[in-house]
């Protein structure tokens, strides 16, 4: 595994995961649990995704001005979805500008896993940081929060090793 998608799971996770790898049984494994992948393949369906859940559960927060598919964001940046927010004084008015950034990798996955980096980078708008109140709202957004980060990990792990388990279920 060339980058450690799983580095801080405990080891008996990493084994059961190395195990089935090993046995080839992981592409099942995701396809058994996400049988297919999303639909959304614009920006301006990633857009409306995102505003629905964001006014699902986050109505009062600021308005977003930009969501997009990024070719740009890599695990070098240790990411796959950016969230910027500047603040621009005019006058006596202080105006946000809050922008998401999905990484294009996530454009043919299945939508649990881009539903989750979503809400993800949407709690960005409420906790700046990664701590336990952000969990607790990324959890509020999204149940399953924990499992699909885990899966998507998984995912990852298979793509880098050129296994795509949704390469039947690709569609331009």
């Amino acid at each position: 595994m060339a980058t450690d998608y799983l580095a801080h799971y405990s080891e008996e996770v990493r084994a059961k995961v190395t195990a089935l790898h090993q046995q080839g049984l992981l592409p099942q494994f995701l396809l058994k649990r996400h049988p297919e992948v999303h639909q959304i393949r614009s920006d301006r369906a990633l857009y409306d995704f995102t505003v629905a859940l964001k006014n699902s559960y986050l109505r009062k927060s600021a308005p977003l001005a930009k969501v997009c598919f990024d070719d740009k964001i890599t695990l070098s940046h240790q990411a796959l979805g950016l969230h910027t927010y500047a603040a621009r004084r005019q006058g006596n008015k202080v105006k946000t500008k809050n922008e998401i950034r999905i990484s294009s990798r996530l454009k043919r996955a299945p939508e649990a896993f881009l539903r989750m980096l979503v809400v993800h980078e949407l709690a960005h708008l409420k906790e700046k940081d990664h701590n336990k109140s952000f969990y607790q709202l990324c959890c509020h957004m999204e149940p399953e929060y924990h499992q699909l980060e885990f899966e998507l990990r998984v995912y990852l792990m298979l793509a880098d090793e050129g296994i795509d388990p949704y390469e039947g279920e690709l569609s331009s």
